[in-house]
């Protein structure tokens, strides 16, 4: 889930960003909707926030997670297509602001910029292909445990032994969301690991007790194959 704009040198994402306009979001605002202009790019400087696509029944899917240092919206640098997905913050998040206009501007300058681009698509189309794979060939139990797995990775933070805290709400919708599946799997299974300490929840957090566990019921239901690119 990561973002290749992401793996810029330090000194071109200080370029890139520098004298640029700061913004802050709340936690559950949208940062943008699917179908807005695609006016610039933001840089996450604190916080974590979702990428989500919708049907047009309302049913949500989120497709990634980005954290601090990710770079959101870059892909509406590349063409004057509107936002393909919504973005909002699962944290209060900081956030820094380039107009397309400025991103432009800079890619003539430095026109390394655009192999990282391409490298963000090719990077997506693999996620795609493997959320579709996990969609098609994983068991329900697999396919949340590869949620909240994806999960730990941004808002994970280990505590005692190998336990993982997840320091930010995550809702059993949101889990839903990105498993793609129904509602009632999500807590029906949370039920069932809580009670072979799996998973725990306290307070509004969640706590991976035991990730080497939920790692295997992951596997347990990855009968995948993965296709080749």
């Amino acid at each position: 889930m990561s973002n290749a704009l992401s793996e810029l040198p330090v000194a071109m994402i200080s370029e890139l960003f520098q004298g640029a306009s700061a913004q802050t979001l709340n936690e559950g605002k949208a940062l943008f909707r699917a179908g807005d202009p695609g006016d610039g790019c933001y840089s996450i400087r604190r916080g974590v926030v979702k990428v989500v696509v919708a049907s047009h029944q309302g049913e949500e899917r989120i497709i990634s997670l980005l954290g601090p240092h990710a770079v959101v919206g870059e892909l509406s640098m590349i063409d004057d297509a509107p936002r393909s997905a919504s973005v909002i913050a699962i944290s209060d998040c900081s956030l820094l602001f380039v107009s397309r206009d400025r991103f432009q501007k800079y890619a003539e300058i430095r026109p390394e910029i655009t192999s990282y681009l391409l490298r963000t698509l090719a990077r997506r189309l693999r996620q795609t292909d493997e959320a579709l794979a996990a969609s098609t060939f994983l068991s329900v139990r697999a396919r949340l445990a590869r949620a909240l797995l994806n999960v730990a990775e941004y808002v994970g933070q280990k505590t005692v032994g190998s336990q993982i805290e997840l320091r930010h709400k995550i809702s059993q919708a949101d889990l839903a969301a990105m498993a793609g599946v129904a509602r009632e799997n999500v807590s029906r299974t949370m039920s069932d690991w809580r009670k072979r300490d799996i998973v725990t929840r306290s307070a509004d957090y969640y706590c991976i007790s035991d990730p080497a566990a939920l790692a295997r019921e992951m596997d347990l239901g990855d009968h995948r194959s993965r296709p080749c690119r």
